[in-house]
């Protein structure tokens, strides 16, 4: 029997490479109640350890441990459930006909777009979880004429649906107009705070999406680990001067953070 303190990802000496190297020795670990963020500028390897991780990139060496079952000694299309996934990619596969309620309902068997009759078990689960993530309003209405502030609280529900301990949220704020963004992120905070929240991986570029909910930081630059642990220890103007090759400064005001990049002896934010 798995111990309650037992880690849900670990993460030890995870390599990639294809033409060249993309993942370099990587080690992280989360444990249950943490909620991480991972940043880094492009092409420093977030989306290929996304990929690694929900077993769509065979990694070259190291290993990858999900609720305590490691990637090829499991059944990985089993291990893949194990980890939720809100990102673009899901989005666009979704089809403009799908039902909001059908849309959460198919989180429960993994698949995009439910063309069945939901069970009636399965249409009242989905039913809480549309008024825990504040859609109830939305449940008859169709994918097309959904915001995209929607679709993303209804892609967290679908994944709240299959039971899972892990939530990962690829740049959830991409195309979000700047007041759908703090909506959405007021929301993601509220969805943090509560008892039963899995936890939360977000990937950004930005530390202005970093709301207070987040404990620990992963920092990547090409393809390795500059930084890893606690936010107050890792998020340093120091150590993201050195991920985006800037001189930047870090402030933080009620909880959120403003990076400023330097230029001409100023800083701009």
């Amino acid at each position: 029997m798995k111990s309650p303190s037992a880690p849900l990802i670990e993460v030890h000496n995870l390599s990639v490479t294809r033409d060249q190297p993309i993942l370099g020795a990587l080690d992280w670990t989360v444990y249950p109640g943490q909620h991480w963020v991972i940043l880094g500028a492009n092409g420093s390897g977030k989306t290929s350890l996304l990929s690694a991780l929900t077993a769509y990139l065979t990694p070259s060496d190291g290993t990858i441990t999900v609720s305590g079952q490691t990637y090829g000694e499991a059944d990985w299309m089993e291990l893949r459930k194990q980890i939720g996934l809100v990102s673009s990619a899901v989005r666009q596969r979704i089809d403009d006909s799908e039902l909001a309620l059908d849309v959460i309902v198919s989180g429960k068997y993994a698949v995009i777009n439910y063309w069945g009759t939901p069970k009636p078990a399965d249409k009242q689960r989905a039913r809480r979880i549309l008024r825990d993530i504040e859609c109830s309003r939305l449940a008859d209405r169709h994918w097309l004429h959904l915001s995209q502030g929607e679709r993303q609280r209804l892609l967290i529900g679908r994944a709240l649906m299959a039971d899972l301990n892990i939530l990962i949220l690829d740049e959830p704020c991409a195309g979000l107009d700047p007041v759908a963004r703090e909506k959405f992120l007021a929301f993601l905070l509220r969805l943090g705070k509560t008892k039963h929240c899995p936890a939360l991986v977000l990937v950004t570029h930005h530390v202005e999406e970093i709301i207070p909910c987040f404990t620990h930081a992963l920092l990547l630059k090409n393809g390795r680990v500059t930084a890893s642990g606690p936010i107050a220890r890792t998020l340093t103007a120091k150590n993201l001067g050195q991920i985006f090759d800037a001189d930047v400064d870090l402030q933080k005001r009620r909880g959120r953070y403003q990076l400023n990049l330097k230029i001409n002896s100023k800083f701009i934010a």
